[in-house]
């Protein structure tokens, strides 16, 4: 995933949200866990307080040696952490103090003595370290023995160790992360694959799209879900939109032409009847007039085709048969033409305007060549792939490219040449057959495709012309 991509962003917020949640569920859990934990631990202790006052006390008067048995094995083993104790209130009163076996010869501090509120049963609580040091969880009441309530009163004093409770705490605590993280990791994998189900539609749009402009289809099908049926339904009516767009556009452009060649002819013929200056004058715009109209309609048709949505043309039939052509035209120079080319190159573009692009470059190669001419294609993908040349950024989106180069063994030209040649109508050498138009319509029909032609010094010696267009 792509960091600027929505599959990123939407597992970005889902993630987000799992780190802000869980830890907050979590301490919810753990704190609702804790206090029943507590309460717990209180209850036992409670209760253990209410059997060894229950086991204390005979008609109202306490029994010397008891209790004897409350139910918690752990009061006779020393330093166990569970104590329980009987004292008197009031310091050096006759009453009887008793406590358990755990408690050897310490003595629990009375929350009475320091102070501590009792709750509504009557109880007090308090936490303080124990005989070894250990923080106790302490309970206590009071009680006034006599029948009549008028004997001494008592302190029953019951206490836990506090590290018991710690100890469950910090295993559930523990757990609780294990199974957190568990169910984090493993919400991230659903929501991965939610996010990669869901978006599953995208790549097929994606991969519909390609087929499109690369010639294999012609309209975006499949089934798609409800939300994307409508984007598809729209794309197809775009598509189907700029194709009418280009057919009438053709239409209007040769019926342009049309319009125009009727009024030339009629107005150079009746110019040619005036020998005069001004006849010749007539005829000389009016050829110039239709040279530009020729241009600017031959523009106009070409950006009719590259406004086309899918027009694919494989290369290296059209090389085949301009190399056949070319061959026969200069066999009395006896020109060997090679050309390399990947059997799976494809152009972008229309046929016709391949054909016109290297028919032009290929034929000045011929034309000044010694004996020789070279023509070799790079696309994507192949084995002569130019690093930096196949793939370029248009837009901002990166674009397949196809380099063509045609190189000759001819004398060649310097800097200076190569930089006025291209130049509409001109010539660098009166000799040699042609118009000086087709440098100028060759690098006019590479920009209308995003692409560029670029004049070098070849390896073997001549002119090295390289062509970058658009890959199919």
């Amino acid at each position: 995933m792509r960091f600027y991509s929505l599959a990123t962003r939407l597992f970005m917020i889902a993630g987000i949200w799992m780190v802000l949640v869980l830890p907050f569920a979590g301490f919810i859990i753990y704190s609702v866990y804790r206090t029943e934990a507590v309460e717990s631990f209180d209850d036992r202790v409670r209760t253990l307080l209410l059997v060894v006052l229950a086991d204390s006390v005979d008609k109202g008067g306490l029994e010397p040696g008891r209790p004897t048995n409350v139910g918690e094995p752990l009061f006779e083993v020393p330093n166990s952490g569970w104590y329980w104790q009987v004292q008197p209130v009031v310091k050096g009163s006759q009453g009887v103090r008793l406590a358990s076996i755990s408690l050897t010869r310490n003595v629990i501090v009375s929350p009475y003595a320091s102070g501590t509120i009792a709750d509504a049963g009557g109880v007090r609580w308090t936490s303080q370290p124990g005989p070894d040091g250990q923080m106790m969880r302490i309970a206590e009441t009071l009680y006034t023995s006599g029948e009549s309530g008028a004997g001494p009163v008592y302190s029953f004093v019951v206490a836990g160790p506090l590290e018991w409770l710690d100890a469950r705490l910090a295993s559930f605590r523990s757990r609780l992360v294990w199974a957190l993280a568990l169910a984090g990791v493993a919400l991230i994998g659903a929501t991965l694959l939610q996010v990669r189900f869901g978006l599953a539609p995208l790549g097929s749009i994606e991969r519909g799209l390609a087929a499109i402009r690369s010639g294999g289809a012609q309209t975006l099908e499949g089934k798609f879900p409800a939300e994307i049926e409508p984007l598809r339904d729209e794309l197809n009516a775009l598509i189907r939109s700029n194709q009418e767009i280009i057919d009438r556009a053709r239409t209007q452009v040769g019926n342009l032409a049309h319009a125009l060649k009727t009024p030339l002819a009629v107005i150079t013929n009746e110019a040619r009847d005036d020998k005069g200056p001004f006849g010749a004058k007539v005829i000389e715009q009016s050829a110039l007039m239709r040279d530009q109209i020729a241009h600017y309609l031959e523009r106009a048709q070409i950006a009719a085709r590259v406004a086309v949505i899918g027009r694919v043309t494989n290369v290296a039939p059209v090389l085949d048969g301009l190399k056949r052509a070319l061959e026969r035209i200069y066999g009395e120079k006896g020109i060997a033409i090679s050309v390399e080319c990947p059997a799976d190159a494809a152009f972008q573009g229309e046929k016709q305007d391949l054909e016109e692009m290297l028919g032009n470059l290929m034929d000045n190669a011929c034309k000044w060549a010694a004996g020789r001419v070279e023509v070799r294609v790079t696309a994507p993908g192949g084995e002569r792939e130019a690093a930096g040349r196949v793939e370029a950024t248009v837009g901002g989106v990166a674009r397949r490219r196809l380099l063509v180069v045609i190189d000759d063994d001819g004398v060649g030209l310097d800097e200076s040449q190569r930089a006025r040649l291209g130049k509409r109508g001109l010539r660098l050498d009166e000799t040699k057959p042609g118009s000086g138009l087709g440098l100028s319509i060759v690098a006019d029909l590479a920009v209308s495709y995003r692409g560029s032609l670029e004049l070098h010094a070849a390896g073997i010696g001549g002119l090295s012309a390289r062509l970058d267009l658009p890959a199919g």
